[in-house]
């Protein structure tokens, strides 16, 4: 096996440098993989990413770096699909530190699906843990707020390149945060390809601490993902699509009850979120911070889908 691993970065130097250390110190078989390359596509950064990146091209032998103007992740994933040279890509994001036999595992779990269905009709999904610890992202455990039943999830997933060409890649109208993974995953699925969960190839998902200074920008994050998630639903109009974006009278009602008509918003949980963090709790307040979070974001899809009506 020969492995392109195609990772989109905008603006994360200081932990996309603990992705690619971490990447270069893999350590497997060699009559397993052969060998791997690291695709960086750089979507247009403003920090020191890619001047660093040419600094220590010496330390860095697997990389092989791609720029582009600011056009969303699922552009830049597809052009380092095209320009990646091995038959196998896994897709990570920049801001994943992964484990000395991330490659490995992947490879292992491949074979051993392969043989066993008689079928590459197959992709592998590892595991990704959440993590707010900079210093050391590895030392956190597994979490059950870290379970994902997404079915195609680009944090951490291993495919042959052919199936990405023949399902079409992303899709590059999805230009704002959310679902261009989930919804190529919709049209590999129709392909016939197989989720294969992969828990040994673990790869650790840094954010840094919740803190009220995030509270607008995630709350945009919100509205862009129910814009974009009426984009998936208008290219797939399933009832299936509907439940993932939440768009159903479920969720309009669950996150009413929940936010209480949003009266429970940034403004009003501000003391008891400020208050969790000031005890060390920083993960609990963004867990409870969800609530008008999600309200956000189901507001969000129904004005977009309203609006995609009107015009």
């Amino acid at each position: 096996m020969f492995f392109s691993v195609v990772i989109p970065t905008y603006n994360r130097l200081p932990i996309l440098q603990k992705c690619l250390r971490a990447l270069e110190n893999q350590q497997f078989d060699t009559d397993l993989i052969s060998d791997y390359e690291i695709v960086v596509v750089d979507d247009g950064s403003t920090d020191a990413t890619i001047s660093w990146l040419d600094t220590k091209k010496a330390n860095l032998p697997h990389v092989r770096l791609f720029t582009q103007n600011h056009r969303g992740a699922g552009a830049a994933r597809n052009l380092g699909v095209e320009n990646a040279v091995g038959e196998y890509i896994i897709f990570i994001d920049s801001d994943l530190v992964v484990t000395e036999s991330f490659l490995q595992s992947h490879a292992q779990a491949l074979i051993t699906a392969e043989n066993k269905l008689q079928s590459d009709l197959i992709f592998t999904y590892g595991a990704v843990i959440n993590t707010c610890n900079f210093d050391n992202p590895t030392s956190e455990p597994y979490k059950i707020t870290d379970f994902s039943a997404a079915y195609f999830a680009t944090g951490n997933v291993a495919i042959k390149k052919k199936w990405l060409i023949e399902a079409g890649m992303f899709d590059t109208m999805f230009s704002q945060y959310g679902w261009e993974d989930l919804e190529l995953g919709v049209r590999l699925k129709r392909l016939g390809l197989k989720l294969i969960k992969c828990p040994s190839a673990v790869g650790y998902h840094w954010h840094p601490p919740f803190n009220l200074e995030q509270i607008p920008q995630l709350i945009e994050k919100e509205i862009e993902r129910g814009k974009m998630g009426v984009l998936f639903y208008q290219k797939h109009p399933t009832y299936e699509v509907k439940m993932m974006i939440q768009m159903t009278w479920l969720h309009r009602l669950l996150w009413g009850i929940l936010s209480l008509g949003g009266s429970l918003n940034e403004k009003t949980m501000k003391p008891l979120l400020q208050w969790l963090i000031n005890q060390g709790k920083p993960q609990l307040a963004l867990e409870i911070a969800r609530i008008f979070l999600n309200w956000y974001n189901v507001q969000g899809v129904y004005d977009a889908y309203k609006l995609s009506k009107n015009t």
